[in-house]
C-alpha cells in the first residue's frame, strides 16, 4: 500500500496568538516551526495587508543570519504582495536586500527569499 504525503497550508491565527508565537521565536533560540506556521498562515489567509506585512518584516529584519524564517519572511512578503497588490517601500527593500543576501550566501538566506522577490516584482512591478 502506497500513501502519500499531504501538506496543508497553516491556518491564519488570532492576530495575538500570531504576536506571541512569532515575538517568542524572536527573542529564544527555539525550533522555527511553529513561527514558521504561523507566519505563512497569516501570509495566506489573514485578511489584515498591515498586520501580515509588519509581522512579515518583524521576522525579516530580527531573525538571527542562517535562520530559515529569513528566507521565509522574503517569501511571505510575496504572499502578500499577491494577494494585497501593494507592499511599504520598507516591506520592498527589506525583501531585495533578503534576496541579495541570498544570492551571495543561501546558508545566511534561503532561497525563498528569491521566489518572494520574483513574486513582488510580478505582481506589483509587471505594469511599469
Amino acid at each position: 500500500m502506497h500513501t502519500h504525503n499531504v501538506y496543508e497550508n497553516p491556518p491564519a491565527l488570532p492576530h495575538d496568538v500570531v504576536a506571541e508565537v512569532l515575538d517568542r521565536a524572536l527573542r529564544e533560540d527555539t525550533d522555527p516551526g511553529e513561527a514558521a506556521d504561523v507566519l505563512v498562515g497569516i501570509a495566506l489567509y489573514d485578511d489584515d495587508p498591515e498586520f501580515v506585512e509588519g509581522w512579515c518584516v518583524e521576522v525579516g529584519t530580527r531573525a538571527q543570519a542562517g535562520s530559515p524564517l529569513l528566507g521565509l519572511a522574503g517569501l511571505c512578503l510575496g504572499h502578500t504582495a499577491r494577494r494585497f497588490g501593494q507592499l511599504s517601500p520598507k516591506a520592498v527593500a527589506l525583501a531585495e536586500s533578503l534576496a541579495a543576501r541570498s544570492q551571495a550566501n543561501p546558508s545566511d538566506v534561503d532561497t525563498r527569499a528569491l521566489d518572494g522577490l520574483d513574486d513582488i516584482r510580478w505582481f506589483l512591478f509587471r505594469a511599469e
